[in-house]
């Protein structure tokens, strides 16, 4: 894909130069422009030659700006390149466990490197070359989020049904004696890559500190749409306490070492484990919020927080609270909380929607629709107004995983539904009744 202009924006260095939608862009102080790695790195400098073409026709511009100022240039795609999706047959991979029949877009499985820069999405490195490997270590394209599971070679290929799997591992080691900022991720499947190989695989990456600066510790997720797939044991209360205990190990280790613990367990762990959740001082600077890892324990410092600071409550307005079954404890407990402000009581109904949409193994509130809300809850609400959290909609979008909308739920449940990001602050103030 050539790198074809769309728009120009305003007032922006290429406005100033006469760029106009339509020209290609070539190259940049003679570097040629083949995604958007290229354009963000080689357009970074205050003094830039850009080589411009449209049809036969080829010019030069000269542009002075400020070091790190946009250039000001749109293209067709935001890679200007298409995306690099997943050769992986994972035997945990989510999208093969959706449903048939829904959007088109929701079964493409991206494994792109820029991704992981840009939008920290998690990449396995199966589909890298030599020559990408060393692209990224050049333009120190840094902080990576790295898909690990295993440091096993021959359990990695298995486990990602790709016989690159375990020769990926050599990209992760290189990243790291580059110096490059790396998270990463295990999502741990009983029976697989726990017990003696999630202690290795903790133990093979606290040696690559200070490159891989955090590791989360994630349960499967498994759907009931996995006919033909891998067999797979749940993580139940026993599994997730000897996981949890295996990170814990880890931890104290690193903090030995290291003077950092390095790994974190996910929430949904210490959900299924029926422990509490650690103290907000565990997750040191909540790197891993991504992968639910302290999402709750910093909800909850947040909203004491807010607390704090609003003084006592008055004359809050009967509301409705739908969320996951493994979150509703954890919002009853919250709205406890506010209650102790409160100079009225709170009137406020949680409901805990059971999915069955992909099936009751999954209870994470992300993963709800709206479909199985409109069943549960229709007839069901007395108050008139209804929070659910933000992750329920698609990024960036007013739709469920179903396709239902917010307005379509509203209207079926005949109440005012309102979407709340994930912050205790923000989550006071819609209690409150503010937008």
């Amino acid at each position: 894909m050539s790198a074809v202009i769309t728009g120009v924006r305003r007032r922006s260095a290429a406005e100033r130069a006469g760029i106009r939608a339509g020209e290609t862009l070539v190259a940049v102080n003679g570097k040629t422009i083949r995604d958007v790695l290229d354009y963000q790195f080689y357009t970074y400098d205050a003094e830039l030659a850009v080589e411009l073409a449209h049809g036969e026709e080829k010019r030069t511009v000269r542009i002075r700006k400020e070091p790190g100022e946009e250039l000001g240039l749109d293209f067709e795609t935001y890679l200007i390149d298409t995306q690099k999706s997943c050769g992986n047959k994972c035997i945990f991979c989510f999208i093969d466990q959706l449903p048939s029949g829904m959007r088109e877009t929701l079964y493409f499985k991206d494994d792109d490197a820029r991704l992981s820069f840009l939008l920290g999405n998690y990449i396995s490195m199966t589909n890298l070359s030599d020559a990408d490997v060393d692209r990224i270590i050049e333009m120190r394209v840094s902080p990576l989020n790295i898909s690990v599971h295993t440091t096993d070679p021959e359990l990695r290929s298995r486990m990602l049904g790709n016989r690159r799997g375990g020769a990926s591992l050599s990209s992760l080691y290189r990243f790291a004696e580059a110096g490059l900022h790396l998270q990463c991720q295990i999502v741990v499947c009983p029976g697989w890559n726990d017990g003696e190989q999630l202690r290795k695989t903790l133990r093979d990456l606290g040696a690559l500190y200070p490159s891989v600066g955090a590791v989360a510790v994630v349960p499967v997720g498994l759907t009931r749409h996995r006919d033909g797939l891998e067999p797979l044991t749940p993580v139940d209360e026993k599994r997730a306490r000897d996981i949890i205990a295996i990170v814990d190990e880890a931890r104290a280790r690193n903090e030995r070492s290291l003077g950092d613990p390095q790994c974190y367990a996910a929430d949904e762990l210490y959900l299924k484990a029926r422990l509490p959740l650690p103290a907000e001082g565990y997750y040191r600077d909540f790197s891993q919020l991504e992968n639910g890892v302290g999402l709750m324990p910093l909800f909850e410092s947040e909203l004491r927080a807010a607390l704090e600071d609003a003084g006592r409550i008055k004359n809050i307005e009967p509301f409705a609270i739908a969320t996951g079954k493994a979150a509703a404890p954890f919002m009853r407990r919250m709205i406890d909380l506010a209650a102790e402000k409160c100079d009225n009581e709170i009137q406020c109904e949680i409901f805990a929607v059971e999915n069955e949409f992909f099936g009751p193994g999954v209870d994470v509130a992300g993963l709800v629709t709206g479909g199985d809300m409109i069943r549960q809850l229709k007839g069901k609400i007395t108050a008139k107004r209804l929070l659910i959290p933000q992750t329920m909609l698609r990024h960036g979008e007013t739709v469920f995983l179903d396709d239902v909308s917010l307005p379509g739920l509203e209207a079926e449940l005949g109440v005012q539904v309102q979407a709340v990001d994930p912050d205790g602050s923000l989550f006071l103030q819609a209690v409150l009744g503010r937008k």
